[in-house]
């Protein structure tokens, strides 16, 4: 058996490719059923070979990327992790005993991560029994409102987890839910059915684990191309739009070619993912209701009270007004998502505000693409929580897009929809104070008509 590892690993191509990932990583040889020494690099070929010739049965490399991977040790505060962290990629590790709901989770993440324009994402067969998709960190920003993201680890891909998560998570159940129902699978898993359920429906990731749990300082994961102990399969990267016609006999050692690279960091585009972590720590930041450093997004406390009545765009505050204009060139995947959500909690009908803001699209220098704005709207419309739009301060949403918001209304309202709601109910207000003021006098002229006049 031994010899068959070596074999694999002696490989010039292997040996390449497994060099190419581990630049500024630390990584970690297996041997057996133990790791040796932490922490180690990998600088050339010969490591490898050197390795594998004294037993080394896998590859494994850190998600994060150091400055000296060599000066890590047990017991480090976040402080000096952080001074010597470059980067971090996204790694999400899909694990199951249930081949086909890997799949399909592996299906829809993807979905779920080119919706947000992201196009430099690669996924790899983990060896065994999932897969792991990835993005590298120079798809990212370097800071989202003065908070540097290299130091957003673990918090930050656990927050990105956590958003995708969310946003497959009724597609992948009702998929599931089309090939046998809640009953079956509880036996089939023996768990009561109970267990299966989340708020009255299906829980889908009770099948199908993508562990955020593991997500944390100095965590590793199975190098490209490693081999695994237990399957001796190879960790092989996959095309992106062949997931689901993947099957493990393609990981074969003897088979394989090392004709695809997994986080090739080469093609990444500038901020090519920042939309994706932008909405996602805007998603969690509503959802926990925190602020500053916790969200990186700042917003409200309370979640909007749906006004009865739709409200109109002459109660929309100026920086609203100034988004509606169009003519963006830049950012208008941001300014959409705030209008829809904006739009969404002035009670618009989704059919109405579909057509007010494809009116916006076509208004802007280069509109969104008809599957993008779509695409955005369908999602929006299918998700049962309502949400605020992100607040006046978060200057990725506003100021980024040119919007200068009025000082005196921001600091008072702090949320465009607060300021639309209360000018709203200023107009109610002064209806009413005049209603009554009508009411008054007509009650005043008919108490004058019924006096009689002295003999």
């Amino acid at each position: 058996m031994r010899d068959k590892f070596l074999k694999y690993y002696l490989r010039k191509e292997i040996q390449q490719k497994m060099l190419e990932i581990a630049e500024d990583r630390e990584i970690a040889p297996r041997y057996g059923d133990g790791f040796g020494r932490r922490p180690d690099v990998l600088n050339f070929l010969g490591d490898i070979k050197d390795m594998a010739k004294k037993g080394a049965t896998s590859f494994h490399v850190s998600e994060e990327r150091w400055t000296n991977p060599l000066q890590l040790k047990a017991g480090m505060t976040k402080r000096e992790l952080d001074a010597n962290r470059k980067g971090w990629d996204l790694i999400l590790d899909i694990d199951t005993v249930h081949w086909d709901y890997a799949k399909l989770t592996a299906y829809f993440l993807i979905e779920a991560i080119k919706f947000h324009d992201v196009k430099n994402v690669s996924i790899k067969f983990s060896g065994n029994k999932g897969f792991h998709i990835g993005i590298p960190f120079e798809s990212f920003p370097d800071e989202v409102n003065g908070v540097n993201i290299k130091d957003w680890f673990p918090e930050g891909p656990r927050i990105i987890t956590e958003y995708l998560e969310n946003m497959i998570w009724d597609m992948l159940a009702n998929k599931i839910l089309e090939k046998e129902n809640v009953t079956d699978i509880a036996k089939k898993i023996e768990k009561p059915k109970e267990e299966l359920m989340k708020d009255g429906k299906f829980n889908p990731f009770v099948l199908v684990d993508i562990d955020t749990i593991l997500i944390s300082n100095r965590h590793l994961f199975r190098c490209v191309y490693s081999l695994h102990e237990k399957s001796m399969l190879a960790s092989v990267p996959i095309p992106i739009d062949k997931v689901m016609d993947f099957e493990k006999v393609d990981a074969d050692p003897e088979k394989i070619q090392t004709t695809m690279s997994f986080l090739d960091r080469s093609k990444s585009e500038n901020n090519d993912a920042k939309q994706l972590l932008i909405q996602a720590f805007d998603w969690h930041g509503k959802k926990n209701a925190i602020r500053g450093r916790e969200g990186l997004v700042e917003v409200e406390r309370k979640m909007i009270n749906v006004p009865k009545n739709a409200i109109a765009e002459n109660h929309f505050p100026k920086c609203i007004e100034k988004i509606l204009e169009g003519k963006l060139e830049d950012g208008k995947k941001r300014a959409l998502f705030v209008l829809i959500n904006f739009l969404t909690s002035m009670n618009w009908r989704h059919d109405d505000m579909v057509e007010r803001l494809k009116q916006w699209n076509k208004s802007n220098k280069q509109p969104l693409s008809p599957s993008y704005f779509i695409g955005q709207m369908n999602w929006h419309k299918k998700q049962k929580e309502r949400i605020l739009p992100p607040n006046c301060s978060n200057n990725a949403y506003y100021r980024d897009l040119g919007i200068a918001c009025e000082k005196h209304i921001c600091e008072k309202f702090k949320n465009p929809v607060n300021c639309a709601k209360r000018s709203q109910w200023i107009e109610q207000e002064n209806k009413k104070k005049s209603a009554r003021k009508v009411k008054k006098v007509k009650k005043v002229k008919k108490v004058k008509k019924k006096v009689k006049p002295e003999s």
